[in-house]
């Protein structure tokens, strides 16, 4: 969950230093995108299928299976918009804390 969560950070400090590309449809930063990001969204599949596994087993988490949906794909579109700068701030902070707030109620449930 450390690594996840690590992870989620940087994209955040990438959004914040990074400028939007001058050509969002620009072939070489599609692949760039595409090689960076592969493993990223490789953790946050198995993320999910881990913690969605854990919410199975442990009736009395914190957290249901429709928010870890929706992490999920929050997650994903931060990757993204962490690259491209496609989003304000206000609503890429949003995104972030709400990813945040779900992995923080993970690991309470484990405490």
């Amino acid at each position: 969950m450390w690594t996840i969560k690590q992870e989620l950070n940087q994209l955040k400090d990438r959004f914040l230093a990074s400028d939007k590309p001058a050509d969002k449809k620009d072939r070489a930063l599609f692949e760039q995108v595409k090689e960076e990001t592969s493993p990223l969204f490789t953790l946050i599949q198995e993320w999910y299928d881990e913690a969605e596994q854990y919410v199975k087993m442990n009736p009395g988490s914190k957290v249901f299976p429709i928010q870890l949906e929706n992490t999920k794909d929050n997650f994903e579109l931060l990757v993204l918009h962490s690259y491209y700068i496609d989003v304000p701030k206000k609503r890429f902070m949003e995104l972030y804390n709400s990813v945040h707030y779900v992995l923080d109620q993970l690991l309470d449930n484990f405490k």
